[in-house]
């Protein structure tokens, strides 16, 4: 299994509160794993796991170029065909410290930024390249127009109250290797990994085997968002490949039902 714990301040009830949980998951980990059927699940997403579907928002999602050139899976949302639960708000927000605001060209985004607003898309990033071929307005975003600083909005549920609004379904503590399975519908494939449960009557029954999820955004975070948690969780981007990335994304947990799972 894999925790994290990280933030601006330094809060030690927080952080007993996410060990504790880490032990209590580690203890089920030791039952035998349960194998599931494909089908759909009511299933929460930890606050870890919502994290890994945010940059598959800066491929082919929020930049302006990618909507104008008809590669982005929002454009059927700007078309007015298609959108998100009211419930689901994502920005860009430079105010929380952890992520400069000027971009490669030393140009300056404003502190914050709707991206999303109850489900409609308010804003792209648009760099000055795009604001230059298009005649629009630049708003500071890097060349490849992708988040920086994202932030998606907490909701109404206590965290304490996740696994009995849960009741039976799935727990899923990460995902990895996501990828598009058909963008223009928002559709997304990837896999559970570390620590997923499943859970029967509000109670960590055993850990499952590992699953293939492919399932649209349009779905997930439309019409099947049942709730998001009412606290957020700062998760950073701990990737290095050309360097240590200094991004972070702050992320609630999110309650869906019927979500998709393929394999």
């Amino acid at each position: 299994m894999k925790g994290i714990y990280a933030g601006p301040i330094w809060n030690p009830d927080t952080y007993r509160l996410n060990l504790n949980q880490s032990r209590l998951q580690l203890r089920r980990q030791s039952r035998p794993s349960k194998r599931l059927d494909r089908g759909k699940y009511r299933t929460y997403l930890a606050p870890a796991a919502v994290a890994e579907l945010i940059p598959m928002m800066s491929w082919g999602g929020v930049s302006e170029a990618d909507l104008r050139q008809g590669g982005s899976w929002l454009l059927a949302m700007r078309q007015g065909d298609r959108q998100l639960s009211k419930k689901f708000n994502l920005i860009e927000n430079f105010g929380r410290g952890t992520v400069p605001r000027f971009n490669e060209l030393g140009e300056v985004a404003p502190e914050q930024l709707t991206i999303l607003n109850q489900g409609q898309l308010e804003n792209t990033l648009i760099s000055s390249r795009t604001a230059k071929e298009y005649g629009l307005m630049s708003n500071g975003a890097t060349q490849g127009e992708e988040l920086r600083a994202p932030e998606i909005l907490p909701g109404e549920i206590a965290v304490a109250d996740i696994l009995s609004k849960l009741d039976t379904g799935i727990y899923v503590s990460n995902l990895h290797y996501l990828n598009w399975s058909d963008r223009p519908q928002g559709r997304l494939t990837g896999m559970t990994r570390y620590a997923c449960f499943w859970v029967e009557g509000g109670e960590l029954v055993a850990p499952i085997e590992h699953l293939r999820f492919d399932d649209s955004l349009y779905s997930f975070w439309g019409e099947n968002l049942m709730g998001l948690t009412d606290t957020q969780e700062c998760i950073p981007n701990v990737e290095s490949y050309d360097r240590r990335s200094i991004a972070t994304r702050w992320t609630p947990g999110m309650l869906i039902e019927d979500f998709t799972y393929t394999l």
